[in-house]
């Protein structure tokens, strides 16, 4: 009998495959994600360049000077011997609170799968301190919309799961302490105190939240502040106790407000030191652990977890410009040693605010109560011009027509007429028509002008004969109007103008023929005129010279 052991098994076919699948899972990097929120201009990208460990953009350069609907940059976050990548930090930034850009961001950072790595960040800008309450409002709003997602159950887990971790770290926060920690029985550490009075009340998703106060430098600066200059502005003008009585009271409310959420109070400056200091905070909660699970008896009591990035700065709520107040380090009691504060009464006002409908209420929110304590400086637009209801054009018309219609002069015509000839006269379409408008004297005189001034530029008669001979031929015209047609005839054969006829004397024309037809008459003899050869004759002028002149029969009774 054969004693030796059977031939091994052949290795599977995806051995490699297996080794390199339990190798990268057994190192597989973590991806965390920060969202700043904040306006525009409130220094999100000095944050983000702080976060990620990168040089700040240039302000010079034209291609950085476009913003995008949703900024999106990421850095490896690594040990502190730089030899191991730790995760993946991703930084994305929202422009401002416009409901177009934040919109988008569900659909980049799902809260089914990336609320336990997310950190929230709301950037708030110290050359606007008006604003801070009302967008603190706006952005825990969203924040609170944005972690109910669409209310499936794996959300809902996610969601208490978040809100366990935040609240066992916020019941655990030791102030960091050179001194070693005693020993404590097990006992003592698995006792927790209960949150303190208006800690933690919102916030129902537990989402990380740090409150930044950016350009903290400008809080106690001596010069003036120009609103709108650069998009700065200023709260007060000076410093002084006023101002230190006012800064501090607008601290006290944001460490209200931050209780509430069991969010985190950092004011930041330009320098690296402070931004340092968030980084690592920022990190810190990030890596939260997550709640430990009830102790149990004897040796079988888990053991803690311990976070790859501890943050070891005490909280130091003094500092203007170096403000730290982490998580679970405040409270009531110790805003109220600032100064005189009622936190409770803020944080009912708050309440009124979230739960505002709009109906009319006797009751002062937040935002009012923030108003009379730090005044709107900011720009404000310039007004609209009144509104001009301009007439309709029928109306206008109507009303024109009928001012118009009672004026005798409103035909344009009657500047070139005698005003005395207007006397008597009677409106009508037109204008008013006047008895002498189609009145044969006038025509009569009109040609007698023309005939006047054609003599005057080629003869040498002087001007007081030819107008004591045109007076003389306009009475013989005058005083023969039965003999109109020989008239007519004689001195179209003659080589003349023919006089016209005077028919104000006589309102019955000879031969039964109307005011209209001799003056149709009259015109027609003048047309045929047109064609006769003009008569001329040389006459001698005074100094010697001859001119050409019409060969006009003058009148009877003219020398």
């Amino acid at each position: 009998m054969d004693s030796r052991p059977a031939s091994p098994e052949a290795p599977p076919a995806d051995l490699w495959s297996s080794i390199l699948d339990s190798v990268s899972s057994s190192r597989s990097i973590n991806s965390k994600q920060v969202l700043l929120l904040g306006q525009p201009s409130a220094g999100k990208s000095t944050l983000a360049s702080a976060l990620l460990q990168k040089p700040p953009a240039e302000a010079g350069k034209d291609d950085l000077k476009i913003d995008f609907a949703l900024g999106y940059d990421f850095a490896n976050v690594r040990d502190d011997a730089d030899e191991d990548t730790l995760a993946r930090l991703s930084v994305y930034t929202v422009p401002s609170s416009n409901p177009s850009y934040t919109a988008l961001l569900p659909h980049f950072l799902p809260p089914r799968t990336c609320l336990p790595h997310t950190l929230v960040m709301i950037v708030l800008d110290w050359t606007r301190p008006w604003t801070f309450v009302e967008e603190l409002e706006t952005w825990f709003k969203w924040i609170e919309k944005w972690a109910k997602d669409d209310g499936s159950r794996e959300v809902e887990i996610a969601r208490e799961e978040s809100r366990e971790r935040l609240q066992s770290h916020l019941q655990h926060y030791a102030e960091p302490s050179s001194e070693p920690i005693p020993a404590t029985s097990s006992t003592m550490s698995s006792t927790l105190l209960p949150l303190g009075s208006g800690t933690f009340t919102h916030n129902s998703a537990g989402v990380p939240i740090i409150v930044t106060c950016t350009k903290a430098d400008l809080i106690d600066e001596g010069h003036d502040l120009v609103a709108g200059a650069s998009g700065m502005g200023g709260m007060v003008k000076g410093t002084g106790g006023e101002w230190e009585e006012r800064t501090d009271g607008i601290m006290q409310v944001l460490r209200t407000i931050c209780l509430k959420y069991g969010a985190a109070l950092f004011y930041t400056t330009p320098f690296p030191a402070t931004l340092q200091v968030l980084r690592q905070y920022a990190l810190h909660m990030l890596f939260t652990p997550p709640a430990p699970s009830p102790a149990m008896a004897g040796s079988d009591a888990p053991a803690p977890i311990r976070n790859p990035f501890p943050f070891n700065h005490k909280p130091n709520p003094l500092d203007r410009d170096h403000l730290v107040i982490p998580a679970g380090w405040d409270s009531w009691g110790k805003i109220e040693i600032v100064r005189q504060f009622e936190p409770r009464m803020w944080g009912d006002a708050w309440d009124r605010d979230l739960d505002d409908d709009g109906s009319p209420s006797e009751e002062v929110g937040a935002k009012k109560m923030f108003s009379s304590l730090v005044p709107d400086q900011g720009t404000k637009p310039a007004p609209l011009p009144p509104f001009n209801s301009p007439t309709p054009e029928q109306t206008f018309l109507a009303k024109n027509y009928d001012e118009n219609a009672k004026k005798p002069d409103r035909d344009p015509r009657g500047a070139f007429r005698n005003p005395a000839d207007l006397e008597g006269a009677s409106a009508g379409i037109v204008g008013p028509l006047g008895s002498s408008t189609f009145s044969l004297p006038n025509v009569v005189r009109a040609l007698s002008e023309m005939e006047v001034g054609g003599g005057a530029s080629n003869s040498s008669v002087p001007d007081a004969a030819a107008a004591r001979r045109m007076a003389s031929r306009n009475t013989a015209a005058s005083a023969r109007p039965a003999s109109l047609t020989a008239s007519i005839a004689q001195s179209s054969a003659s080589g003349r103008a023919p006089p016209s006829p005077s028919l104000a004397s006589t309102p019955s024309p000879t031969g039964g023929q109307t005011q209209h037809e001799v003056l149709q008459n009259f015109f027609q003899s003048l047309l045929s005129s047109k064609d006769r050869p003009a008569s001329a004759s040389p006459r001698p002028k005074a100094n010697g010279n001859s001119s050409t002149t019409a060969n006009v029969p003058d009148a009877p009774g003219t020398p």
